[in-house]
């Protein structure tokens, strides 16, 4: 049995010759000569060469995927003016700022006051005040297009501080005087409140109409912040989101195209009350070729610097809350107004209101029946004029 056993061969049939050591000796062969055999060069070469490809591929994935990203959130630079056609000053900084001038003569006027535009608009809004109110007032007005906007230059350091500072040199160049009046008009009151706080001194009075809000400034409660908030559309509250946590993706957000972006800078109606939109269909009737013009103007020096900025300046971080202005005018040399419509969807009344109750100082005018856009009426902005000159 043994000599049977012994004679099975590794494979399980008998030995085919050689001794007891045979097979043993044939087994140590076989393995030390399958552990020598060498690897082939040329797999070797084959495998290095395909992972540096797929090492490659991926490293320009990445740089590609970097570049897309980098040139998204990129600003682009401003478009060059292909001419100027208005009056402009030059600022310490070696920007120009364009400007445009109505009524009674700077050096004759008993009322001067400077006009400051909204979102997506310029010093060509043509504001319906009689020349007779003119007159019997004497009434100098000074438009300007604020920075981006028009013609004139983009600030790329941009900021709320920046636009008072604007309006107060440019004062200074037009030589308008030691005090002088504002009224800012929607986006436009975001100027006007940086004036309340950085400029206090050259103001004769101030009108804030249809004023902006941020509803970011600490001095709101927050279940009204919320509320007014809530009212807005989506895309709009994403909008600012974006403009007040991550100015920096700004561009990206305003430029791409799978979300739905601010209403305003898409020309959207919808979110104008039926007020807003007969006042709209108005002025659709009867255009005239300078308002086209004008508005063509706008935005030449392209969305970023004009729209976009404005945005970002607006509704990003405040170095102030409006809610903590002192009264600039203690001594009642002067005063400050605020028009607000209750029918506004753009900018929530209670909003505005709160703010009249805080800053009791603030004449408060709330219309009952106006939307946004009450001040394109004649007999409105010359009520709201009268009031500031003589209220």
């Amino acid at each position: 049995m043994v000599a049977a056993s012994s004679g099975m061969g590794w494979w399980g049939g008998r030995k085919r010759g050689g001794g007891d050591g045979g097979d043993g000796e044939f087994l140590k062969t076989q393995s030390s000569s399958s552990a020598r055999l060498p690897r082939s060069p040329t797999c070797c070469a084959s495998f290095k060469k395909m992972i540096g490809k797929i090492g490659a591929a991926v490293m320009v994935g990445i740089l590609g995927i970097v570049g897309w990203i980098y040139k998204a959130i990129r600003p682009p630079l401003p478009k060059k003016l292909n001419s100027v056609c208005s009056n402009r000053v030059k600022l310490r900084d070696g920007r120009y700022l364009a400007y445009r001038e109505i009524g009674i003569s700077k050096q004759e006027a008993l009322y001067k006051m400077i006009f400051i535009h909204g979102f997506n608009c310029s010093k060509d809004l043509n504001l319906s005040i009689s020349q007779e109110m003119i007159e019997e007032l004497r009434i100098y007005i000074l438009f300007f297009d604020r920075s981006g906007y028009g013609e004139s230059d983009p600030n790329l350091k941009r900021c709320v501080k920046s636009e008072a500072l604007d309006i107060e040199e440019l004062a200074d160049k037009l030589e308008l005087g030691s005090k002088f009046y504002v009224m800012g008009i929607s986006m436009g009151a975001y100027p006007a409140w940086s004036c309340l706080k950085y400029i206090p001194h050259r103001l004769a009075g101030l009108s804030l109409v249809a004023s902006h809000i941020n509803y970011y400034w600490p001095g709101f409660p927050s279940n009204l912040a919320a509320e007014g908030f809530e009212r807005l559309p989506a895309a709009d509250q994403w909008t600012f989101r974006v403009a007040h946590y991550a100015p920096w993706l700004f561009n990206w957000w305003m430029t791409q195209k799978w979300f739905p972006t601010f209403s305003f800078a898409n020309n959207s109606t919808d979110i104008f009350s039926p007020g807003d939109l007969e006042i709209l269909k108005k002025l659709a009737e009867s255009p005239s070729v300078e308002e086209a013009q004008a508005q063509e103007k706008i935005r030449q020096q392209g969305v970023y610097p004009s729209l976009y900025q404005d945005i970002m300046a607006g509704h990003g971080k405040w170095e102030f809350d409006p809610m903590d202005i002192k009264n600039p005018f203690p001594n009642k040399e002067g005063s400050v107004h605020m028009w607000q419509g209750c029918e506004d969807r753009i900018i929530p009344f209670q909003m505005n209101r709160y703010i009249a109750k805080k800053l009791d100082w603030i004449k408060y005018h709330e219309i009952a029946d106006a939307g946004h856009l009450f001040f394109v009426n004649q007999s409105s902005i010359e009520a709201i004029l009268r009031e500031l000159f003589l209220g």
